[in-house]
């Protein structure tokens, strides 16, 4: 059914908030109002492109709430749709973590939810992707990967190498960290110990695997990010294997070289409102600040993209049109999904109506035309 919004502030094209009607029919933005078309009155509210969030994993505990416990993939990505748009969240990268691990994060656990995702996927309110995790030891999911990269539903691949952090804890003795290690892969801690030290035989095959894996990813455009670098020299081996995101840099210099490079910086929602990271690395409040990061993503907590936007603009780091930017435009650039990201004739009807009188809420989401209300 086509629809008017009409009386609301709306983020238009050129990048301005500016009193005007927006229109939309089957599922896209369009030029004119229709003469049959519903009016939505929007009075005192933001009209905002739809949340693009890049990743977010949060999904885990919806369908792992308990170490070993798993729950319907109906029921909880279910939940999970409706927490997103609730949250203005229009399209959502799943971080899907396939490791060397048993539990949650292997490939059997992978292979499941991506089958479950390309049965289901078209019956969410929101327009739910994945990004694929690829813990760079987990040979035995390459070929798996692979094949997954060439779906329709076209993930974005980020190479995460989480094996430094885990050697740290174990030679630095941190019994409580893998304890909970363990308890995710549903071992005991010395069988923890025991998979990860086989897993650590193929370390010298890795740099050929994350180097064939990077080649399949550009032969068929997917967008890669790399997660967690540690210096610029990592990033710029990243660089020439075609890894143009930087993902939760671990330091300021390297958010600063990727973005020298014109390239996209992912910081976490949950750090801009908690201020600061929960593990001592960058604030991305000052990240923004200092123009060394250019998208927030969910990472494990849906609500903080909205209420990153709100930080920004109620700290003075930036006016309310480029935080939104941080949040839509940006990370649906860096995915390569022209049609959404701002709210220009032909471009999906994804949009956030948001009242910013108060504490900011979003009022009512509409995701590729469908219309979803949260009252007033």
């Amino acid at each position: 059914m086509p629809v008017s919004l009409t009386g609301g502030r709306v983020l238009v094209p050129d990048g301005t908030l500016s009193p005007a009607d927006l229109h939309f029919a089957n599922g896209l933005i369009t030029e004119e109002p229709a003469s049959n078309a519903v009016q939505i009155d929007c009075t005192g509210y933001h009209v905002m492109p739809g949340i693009v969030d890049i990743h977010g994993d949060a999904f885990e505990m919806a369908l792992f709430p308990r170490p070993g416990v798993g729950m319907p993939f109906d029921i909880a990505m279910g939940s999970v749709d409706r927490q997103l748009v609730a949250s203005g969240i229009t399209t959502a990268f799943h971080g899907l973590s396939v490791s060397w691990e048993p539990g949650a994060r292997s490939l059997d656990a992978g292979r499941r939810f991506m089958q479950a995702m390309g049965e289901r996927r078209g019956g969410f309110l929101a327009d739910h992707r994945v990004q694929i995790r690829w813990e760079t030891y987990a040979h035995e999911a390459i070929e798996d990967v692979k094949g997954w990269l060439a779906l329709d539903l076209a993930p974005s691949l980020a190479f995460n190498n989480h094996t430094p952090a885990t050697i740290k804890k174990i030679n630095g003795g941190d019994p409580l960290a893998l304890d909970r290690f363990a308890m995710r892969a549903g071992l005991s801690t010395d069988g923890y110990l025991a998979e990860f030290e086989q897993m650590m035989r193929c370390a010298d095959d890795v740099p050929g695997r994350i180097r064939e894996l990077a080649a399949r990813a550009a032969q068929l455009g997917t967008p890669m990010l790399a997660h967690d670098e540690p210096t610029p020299a990592v990033r710029a081996e990243h660089r020439a294997l075609g890894m143009k995101i930087s993902e939760f840099p671990m330091a300021r210099d390297v958010a600063a070289d990727a973005t020298a490079h014109g390239e996209h910086v992912v910081m976490g929602g949950p750090n801009v409102i908690r201020g600061g990271s929960h593990i001592g690395w960058m604030s991305a409040e000052e990240a923004v600040r200092e123009g060394v990061c250019d998208i927030i993503a969910s990472d494990y907590y849906y609500p903080s993209l909205l209420s990153a936007a709100e930080r920004f603009v109620n700290r003075g780091v930036m006016p309310l049109e480029r935080a939104w930017q941080l949040i839509s435009g940006n990370p649906a650039a860096a995915m390569g999904l022209s049609d959404r990201g701002a709210l220009a004739p032909g471009r999906r009807a994804d949009i956030a109506i948001v009242d910013c009188t108060g504490p900011w809420r979003v009022v009512h989401t509409i995701a590729a035309g469908r219309l979803v209300s949260f009252g007033r």
